[in-house]
């Protein structure tokens, strides 16, 4: 199956083509990144379609595509979702949402007493914890200072956050094409019907209407 892959849950703008052929064989064909977080909506359909180009295959070609919805910011969150179900729905395919934090796991060796961390602005951070490869804690959104370490050993994400503790870290700082469709793969294969996507913001945006503004 073909699949697009699709994240702009960080300010790395991410678009991909992979190969999928069991849950255990998930390759990459083509992959695009831009780390810029003021220019999602300008690369990120250009992304898409170089990567097609690259891939030697059609838009026509694609089985399904995956967009990681966060947790994130609204802005960016909002391009790339909304850029998803814009190919899902013109092509008539399934499109699946995961958690950006479970894609950039999925992309990590070590899946036993793992900590990944996004940025989440604000001095603070997003965070999910995993063991065994599951999600056992978050997502959620805190400061550094209030994140224990323990009982994670080894942790992953946003390059400039991880070094607020002192674990181990492994090189995946933001969610992948491969780890994207990792987390959906077993649903993508057995055809299940995807869920509707639902945005993970975890607060609310920084833009406020002019009624809030007056409060």
């Amino acid at each position: 199956m073909l699949v697009l892959a699709i994240d702009t849950s960080t300010p790395a703008v991410t678009a991909g083509i992979v190969s999928l052929t069991s849950p255990d064989s998930v390759r990459t064909l083509a992959v695009r990144v831009t780390v810029n977080p003021r220019a999602h909506a300008e690369v990120l359909t250009p992304h898409v379609l170089e990567c097609l180009a690259e891939s030697d295959h059609a838009a026509g070609d694609l089985d399904a595509v995956v967009v990681g919805v966060g947790p994130g910011p609204y802005t960016g969150l909002r391009v790339g979702m909304a850029t998803a179900a814009a190919f899902g729905d013109a092509l008539g395919i399934p499109v699946y949402g995961v958690c950006s934090l479970d894609a950039i796991a999925a992309a990590v060796s070590t899946k036993d007493n793992l900590l990944v961390v996004t940025d989440a602005r604000r001095r603070e951070i997003y965070w999910a914890r995993y063991d065994r490869g599951v999600r056992v804690q978050g997502p959620a959104v805190d400061s550094p200072a209030d994140v224990e370490a323990s009982p994670s050993t080894v942790i992953a994400g946003s390059a400039s956050h991880v070094d607020y503790f002192d674990v181990r870290v492994e090189p995946a700082e933001t969610p992948s094409p491969a780890g994207l469709v990792t987390v959906a793969a077993r649903g993508i294969l057995a055809g299940a019907e995807p869920s509707a996507l639902e945005p993970l913001y975890l607060r609310r945006p920084d833009a406020k209407t002019l009624a809030e503004r007056g409060k």
